[in-house]
């Protein structure tokens, strides 16, 4: 008997763990859903910088089926919230937000602009899956596969590149010229002309690289991966203006990467520059030469 009771307390304690575990994140697709539309408060002003505001702070937030934030998410769900957020209407579902909006080129996409896919196993031009972009082939979405917020690259995957269906721009500012200003507050014009956008009159272009140097022996070093880098840390390099390069090479069958900024000429470039990158992007950077 008192072996039974011991099997017992092992057996509800197990239980009770794995309940506090998986406690921590909601389920992916939960078994009822909630199919009730929450309109999110409106809380930003139209721009790209309320945008920009808000893919840094909902990066890693769970991907939930049937979900439109505050903190967790579904593809459509994701995008939703974000232009909700600015007073922006937009549909709730990915099919449907592809059918609004401003059609637009794959080679016209600037900051801001939704990306559609179709994302079944057999193709078939479905919109299935939606992501916001951000810029040289980066965006941003509520992950199917990793289950949270993450960012991608449309350059480097070629999953994501043969699976893109439609591109469709929302955002005002990057539909109209604006004439007369509120020096305070720009996305609110006293008179504006309507244009065809293009990335030139777009509200924010793709971030300028420094490029101090087109050959050089000194670099930045981020750090050592076995496999790749992590997209969310490339595109935290690109989005800070700095040129990166990565070198593999096996060791003991397995892969390695080292994660470089640069090169530079001259060894007091990549010095001076050490200090932000430890600051701002991985606090364990030291200089490397390579020849």
């Amino acid at each position: 008997m008192l072996a039974f009771n011991t099997t017992v307390n092992i057996v509800t304690a197990l239980t009770f763990g794995a309940l506090f575990i998986n406690g921590c994140k909601p389920p992916h697709h939960p078994s009822n859903p909630n199919y009730a539309i929450i309109k999110p408060t409106v809380k930003y002003d139209p721009s790209t910088k309320s945008l920009d505001k808000m893919v840094k702070k909902l990066q890693g937030q769970p991907y939930v089926w049937a979900e439109e934030g505050p903190n967790n998410f579904d593809c459509s769900g994701f995008t939703y919230y974000m232009y909700g957020s600015m007073g922006i209407e937009i549909p709730r579902v990915a099919r449907e937000q592809a059918k609004n909006g401003q059609k637009i080129k794959m080679n016209e996409l600037i900051y801001g602009d939704l990306i559609f896919f179709d994302t079944e196993p057999k193709r078939r031009g479905r919109i299935t899956h939606v992501g916001m972009y951000l810029g040289n082939g980066w965006f941003t979405h509520a992950s199917t596969t990793k289950y949270e917020i993450v960012y991608s690259n449309l350059n480097t995957s070629a999953y994501y590149k043969k699976r893109l269906r439609i591109c469709r721009r929302y955002l005002p500012e990057s539909q109209t010229k604006i004439v007369k200003v509120d020096a305070k507050k720009p996305w609110k014009t006293k008179e504006s002309i309507k244009i065809k956008a293009t990335p030139v009159t777009a509200a924010k272009k793709a971030p300028k690289v420094i490029k101090k140097h087109t050959l050089g022996n000194f670099y930045v070093q981020v750090g050592s991966f076995t496999g790749s880098p992590k997209e969310a840390l490339l595109y935290k390099i690109t989005r800070a203006g700095y040129h990166y390069h990565i070198i593999k090479f096996p060791i003991n069958g397995k892969q390695i990467s080292k994660l470089l900024i640069g090169p530079y000429k001259q060894r007091s470039d990549a010095v001076n520059l050490l200090e932000k990158v430890k600051k701002t992007i991985q606090k364990d950077a030291f200089i490397a030469e390579i020849r």
